[in-house]
């Protein structure tokens, strides 16, 4: 189940920050999301990507031409 962080969570094959997705099994989504560690998310959506600078990358489309429209 993909969830989302609303806590900090570490173990021995992760380290999440609030606001981090991951996918857990479904016991262990349930035992976060009643212990309001998560929240559910869906997969495959995520955030722009950033820059160093922490600005969103500007991306253009390859279908715009290269137009920002």
């Amino acid at each position: 189940m993909h969830l989302k962080m609303t806590a900090g969570l570490s173990g021995p094959l992760f380290n999440l920050s609030p606001g981090d997705e991951y996918d857990f099994d479904a016991d262990e989504a349930k035992r976060l999301k009643d212990a309001g560690f998560a929240v559910d998310a869906e997969p495959g959506v995520q955030a722009p990507a950033k820059t160093k600078k922490g600005k969103a990358a500007n991306v253009v489309s390859s279908d715009s031409g290269g137009r920002a429209d």
